[in-house]
């Protein structure tokens, strides 16, 4: 007879009618006003984002985890949440509208499989700015859409006024789902964003503080009792066994400002959990990296502080030297671009690294896809061939490719760098415009494995 250990864990998911509803808002408030009832909170959120997660892990003061299904697939997915939720509620903010998978047509990814999964009872939020009664047809729709739309409660945004309100809820009545906030319209309620998404909040106290002050007036809208009563009526997820951590046996200096901080948290404690230490520096403003036997550098926005990445000689010259010295690089997109000869963006070039022999340019459209292939040559994360699956998000793309560089990834879904080739490789340096998570595979195994072999020269 096999035991199954069964653990309980409060949850909840905010998922939306569609993008722009406010969900990042309200995923904030509600874990603003559990903490003001003395709950501790884990933040997730679902899909491939980035920046999303800085505005949870602001108002938690808790790390948050990404959730998603292509990257992770299903059980990688659910281990990472149960493994992750050590507090006394998790809180998994949604990705675009309730059903948006993977594909126009498939349920795959979206935020719906990821509740199904985690078995996670869901609040729908909906921008009622627009319409009255037939916010019930919406509603009705959701809930009929899916067999199981484990839809457990409403939150109605921008309200207009008191009548409005009487109509929405009236009409509600006949969907027999509670209704749990009720926020007024309120210019003020607003996020900024930037063209990825939402602003970043590493370094940014303003942001910080207006999250905050978001969060409280929102919280002030929303029957917290009610959402205690549905996150604490779930069911029981299966206990996994926790991961084994290695001893520490390399230093990887990882690139980590307000140019580079897009980072799977995953990806960073896989290179802890396999024996990394991880040193922490600013290409924008340090003026050397930590002493170390690789190097990680993330995604983020370099071409906003292309004039200062660019007058930072002495980083550049440092990282370009360690290349040519063949230590262990690895990059993703705004690390590929750092990495290239140049950003050009506003009509001003820039000049970056240089280790790769291509320039960087800025567009006006985005490049937003999961990305599918495979690693077609032994690189620094990978010793033979197999398919992966990722994501790219950018408004860049490489310019002036030289004829003689060397590509490890064959994409079948994504554009790449060029022609669905990704994965540029020059001494010991693998940079992509794809995202990766290191656990669905060996990559921080393997990556180390070769920091060791360099530290030991």
């Amino acid at each position: 007879m096999i035991l199954i250990m069964q653990l309980k864990i409060p949850r909840i998911i905010l998922a939306g009618a569609t993008s722009g509803v406010g969900k990042t808002s309200i995923t904030c408030s509600i874990i603003h006003a559990l903490q003001k009832q003395g709950y501790s909170v884990q933040p997730f959120k679902v899909g491939p984002d980035y920046i999303d997660p800085s505005y949870l892990s602001s108002i938690s003061k808790r790390e948050t985890y990404n959730l998603d299904v292509w990257l992770m697939g299903k059980n990688q997915l659910l281990n990472n949440f149960i493994s992750n939720s050590k507090s006394d509620v998790s809180v998994i903010e949604g990705v675009m509208g309730y059903y948006d998978g993977s594909s126009g047509d498939s349920n795959y990814a979206s935020t719906h499989h990821v509740a199904s999964i985690t078995k996670s009872p869901v609040l729908l939020v909906l921008d009622a700015s627009k319409t009255a009664r037939s916010i019930a047809a919406i509603v009705l729709g959701f809930q009929k859409f899916h067999r199981n739309s484990r839809i457990s409660g409403i939150i109605l945004n921008k309200i207009g006024s008191k009548k409005h309100e009487i109509l929405c809820k009236s009409a509600l009545k006949k969907t027999k789902i509670p209704i749990i906030g009720v926020i007024p319209r309120n210019p003020l309620l607003n996020l900024e964003s930037r063209h990825l998404g939402l602003i970043s909040t590493l370094d940014n106290k303003t942001l910080k503080n207006k999250i905050e002050k978001i969060s409280k007036i929102i919280s002030e809208s929303l029957d917290i009792h009610q959402i205690i009563k549905i996150l604490k009526n779930t069911t029981d997820l299966p206990k996994k066994t926790k991961p084994v951590h290695k001893k520490t046996k390399t230093i990887i200096a990882v690139a980590l400002d307000i140019s580079f901080n897009f980072y799977y948290q995953d990806n960073l404690e896989a290179l802890r959990r396999e024996g990394a230490d991880l040193k922490f520096f600013s290409p924008v403003k340090d003026k050397k990296i930590p002493k170390c036997d690789g190097l990680y550098i993330g995604g983020g926005f370099p071409e906003v502080l292309g004039n200062l990445l660019g007058k930072n000689q002495t980083m550049k010259k440092t990282i370009k030297k360690l290349a040519e010295d063949n230590l262990p690089i690895y990059a993703e997109c705004g690390g590929l671009m750092y990495l290239t000869k140049s950003i050009f963006n506003h009509n001003k070039k820039h000049k970056m690294v240089g280790v790769f022999d291509a320039e960087t340019k800025m567009t006006e459209k985005m490049i937003l896809n999961y990305t599918k292939g495979k690693i077609t040559a032994k690189t620094l994360i990978s010793e033979k061939s197999h398919n992966i699956q990722g994501h790219e998000f950018h408004y860049s793309q490489l310019d002036s490719v030289s004829s003689d560089s060397k590509f490890a990834y064959d994409l079948e879904i994504g554009k790449g760098i060029r022609n669905h080739q990704d994965g540029m490789m020059q001494y010991n340096t693998l940079a992509s415009y794809g995202h990766l998570y290191f656990d669905s595979s060996n990559y921080a195994q393997i990556f180390i494995k070769n920091c060791l072999t360099y530290s030991r020269r």
